[in-house]
């Protein structure tokens, strides 16, 4: 008891020290205190701040123990998640076992991810797995909070003092705790600025801020950024998408069920693009009791006419940014705005114009940097171009084309059908002089055609992209001559290249453009009516396309003259309708006459003399004269393969027109050679799926038939109606006359891998 008094001698006394009644050394000392204060204030301001690159700004213990006005409790779901068991499935097999990786739910605004990722909240909870969920709000609020959860999850305050008074990383502090804790999910909601995150510009992919794989726990990131590189190699990113129509629709359903059936909801759903946003805004108007449209068909028509008003595309929201993420025009302009912070100027523009295209993919190639700078006014080159669609890209504002193989379509973009058509609304919205971007897109369009006409074969995938936005783009046009002749162009380019069907609705409307401008005998106005002939004959609509033809030549004949080209042109398309009508003899009859009139005017050798030599051999032989039909064809294709190249499709088609009177000779082995030949040859420069190419599969079947090889032929014949069927439609004459082929071989259909060696034996003996 003694040595315990003796320990506490001092504690109370009223006796000062020796030293404290001296007054020498009284002062000194205590302004050697006040001083070494004032410095240990300043320093610990100076850690308190952000001071520079690389450092966080630290938290006072006391604000983070005070601080309890943000939630970090999962927000709970208004109803049931439609259509996303797929990435909650993958997301709970994260959650179970993270092995060292973080999840990353990327897309555009209002598609869907923090809905995902507070269905995962609700599964975790029910697991029995802590929970936190943090709003990004800014580097300082971010911190505070992982510092409340780090704390949570067993962070002693000594250990977070440390930090606070810089013998530590705070972020280093908190992800240590977490990699210690049991299991826990943590959501970082709406980081749409991974850059911004930080602390002081660390970049997210080197996981040394406040992003970072760990432990047993597993983070889950929300962000409209879907850039792996920002992410880094241990980010699982899932994409995620709009809501497929059945699912799409019962959320619709959700939300008001008295407003029709399920297949309208669906409908509804496809045109709202299946975005979680709209059909989220479309069910809250349709169950409002004073809404003026009550059901799903209704509100869709009127989507036509009041698409702004409808999906709030108008309203501003005010200043609040929560209010405006809830908008689907400003949602979007959120995520355009983070673009131009990110030092992406061009993506904005670029969106818009492209948002004045077809809903349909786009080639890339379109954007040229003189487009954009003409549209918008804004200096552009071809790497900023890029980085702009990229940054779009990753914003999840534009899509790449993906075919039924999965495989991204490179070179191409497509946007979804909300973010185009609000997209345009807003451009028209608040541009003041929309026809400057209206005429900069027509120019870029009529190059181009122009382009694409003048590349041959090689320009024919392109043109057939630009078909729809050729059409989308001349509506814009002020110059209505302009608009049809350049849809004129693409319209000969797109049948060439196998799809007559385009080609008859691209002539059909540069004739409606250029007849009412120019009046019925301008020479644009006939040629547009003489490509929507062709095209119409190639469609099997024979006699329409020779009505057209007889119209054009009576007016060629009487305003340019019997000789003049257009209307030799307009004879010989004439004489080949009424072929496929079956009047033989005055096709041949017509055909003699162009032949003669332009070996006279153009030469024995020239393309065009070549092509009316070869269709009146197939008249002749179409007459039963075979034997002249034959030569005529020899004779043709002896030139070509001298005058043109031995692929070109002018020569293909002498080929194959030669094997078919061989075949009605019967030669029949030299017109199967030949067939075989020319189907190798068109499958490598016209594709599989010309039509062209399905002739010549077509006529080698009917040869190798002649030759009685029944079973190789009704491969052929099989494969031939199912591509006829594909690409042509089911009602196509072609299409009709090898349904009949096959049904009149009278075997079963053979299975694809027959097809296919069959093929592959032909394309090897022709290669040899």
């Amino acid at each position: 008891m003694a040595a315990a008094v003796g320990v506490v001698t001092n504690y109370v006394t009223d006796a000062l020290p020796g030293w404290a009644k001296n007054p020498w050394v009284v002062w000194p000392v205590f302004a050697v205190s006040v001083a070494v204060a004032a410095v240990l204030a300043v320093v610990s301001r100076r850690l308190d701040a952000a001071g520079g690159p690389g450092q966080v700004r630290l938290v006072p213990l006391e604000r983070v123990l005070a601080s309890g006005t943000e939630s970090l409790s999962a927000p709970h779901g208004d109803g049931p998640v439609r259509g996303r068991d797929d990435e909650l499935t993958a997301l709970r097999r994260m959650l179970k076992r993270p092995d060292g990786r973080l999840a990353v739910l990327c897309g555009v605004g209002g598609v869907g991810k923090t809905t995902i990722a507070s269905a995962l909240a609700e599964i975790a909870r029910a697991e029995g797995v802590r929970v936190f969920w943090v709003r990004w709000r800014g580097q300082g609020e971010l911190a505070e909070q992982m510092a409340r959860i780090a704390l949570a999850c067993g962070l002693t305050e000594e250990r977070l003092e440390e930090a606070r008074a810089g013998r530590a990383g705070l972020p280093d502090v908190v992800w240590e705790q977490l990699e210690r804790a049991g299991r826990w999910l943590v959501v970082l909601d709406n980081v749409d600025d991974p850059g911004a995150v930080g602390p002081g510009g660390e970049p997210v992919a080197g996981y040394r801020g406040w992003v970072r794989p760990g432990g047993r726990g597993l983070l889950l990131v929300t962000s409209r950024d879907g850039d792996a590189a920002v992410w880094g190699s241990r980010a699982e990113l899932m994409r995620v998408a709009p809501l497929a129509a059945p699912a799409g629709g019962q959320v619709l359903l959700d939300a008001a069920p008295a407003a029709g059936t399920a297949a309208e909801a669906e409908g509804l759903c496809a045109r709202l693009g299946g975005l979680p946003l709209a059909l989220h805004a479309a069910g809250r108007y349709l169950a409002a009791p004073g809404s003026r449209y009550r059901t799903f068909t209704a509100y869709q028509d009127a989507l036509s006419d009041h698409l702004a008003t409808l999906l709030g595309a108008e309203d501003a929201g005010g200043s609040d940014p929560e209010a405006a993420r809830r908008l689907i025009r400003y949602t979007w302009e959120l995520s355009l705005d983070q673009l131009e912070a990110n030092d992406t100027a061009l993506a904005r523009p670029v969106l818009r114009l492209l948002s004045l295209l077809a809903p349909a993919p786009i080639p890339v190639s379109f954007l040229s940097p003189e487009l954009v700078t003409a549209a918008c006014g804004l200096p552009a080159t071809t790497v900023t171009i890029e980085t702009a669609v990229n940054g779009l890209h990753a914003y999840g504002l534009l899509d790449t084309p993906t075919p039924t193989d999965g495989t991204p379509t490179l070179g191409q973009v497509i946007l979804h059908p909300l973010v185009r058509d609000i997209t345009a609304l807003t451009l028209h919205a608040e541009t003041p002089d929309p026809e400057s971007w209206h005429r900069a897109l027509a120019e870029r369009m009529e190059t181009m055609v122009d382009e694409a006409a003048e590349a041959d074969s090689a320009g024919w995938n392109t043109i057939r992209l630009l078909a729809p936005h050729a059409l989308a783009t001349t509506q814009l046009a002020p110059d209505a001559g302009t608009a049809g002749r350049t849809l004129n162009r693409a319209s000969v380019r797109i049948r060439q290249a196998g799809h007559p069907e385009q080609a008859a609705i691209l002539a059909e409307q540069a004739l409606s453009r250029l007849q009412p401008e120019l009046g019925d005998d301008h020479p644009d106005t006939l040629a547009s009516r003489n490509n929507l002939a062709n095209a119409l004959r190639a469609l099997g609509r024979h006699q329409e396309a020779a009505d057209l033809h007889q119209q054009t030549l009576t007016t060629r004949e009487r305003t340019l003259g019997p000789d003049h080209f257009d209307t030799l042109s307009s004879r010989n398309n004439l004489a080949t309708a009424l072929g496929a009508l079956g009047r033989h003899q005055e096709a041949a009859h017509l055909h003699q006459q162009t032949l003669t009139a332009l070996g006279r005017t153009l030469g024995p050798d020239h393309p065009h003399t070549l092509g009316s030599r070869s269709n009146l051999a197939n008249a002749l032989a179409a007459l039963g004269r075979h034997q002249e039909a034959s030569h005529l064809h020899q004779q043709t294709l002896t030139t070509r393969e001298r005058t043109l190249r031995p692929d070109h499709p002018d020569t293909l088609s002498s080929r194959n027109n030669l094997a078919n009177t061989l075949q009605s000779l019967g030669r029949h082995q030299e017109a199967a050679d030949l067939h075989q030949r020319t189907l190798a040859d068109r499958e490598g420069t016209l594709g599989p799926d010309h039509p062209h190419t399905l002739s010549s599969r077509n006529n080698l079947a009917l040869a190798l038939r002649a030759l009685g090889r029944h079973r190789e032929a009704a491969a052929l014949y099989q494969r031939t109606l199912a591509d006829r069927e594909r690409v042509l439609g089911p009602d196509h004459p072609d299409t009709q006359a090898s349904r009949n082929r096959l049904a009149r071989v009278g075997a079963q259909p053979p299975s694809g891998s027959v097809i296919r060696r069959l093929l592959d034996g032909f394309r090897s003996r022709s290669r040899s």
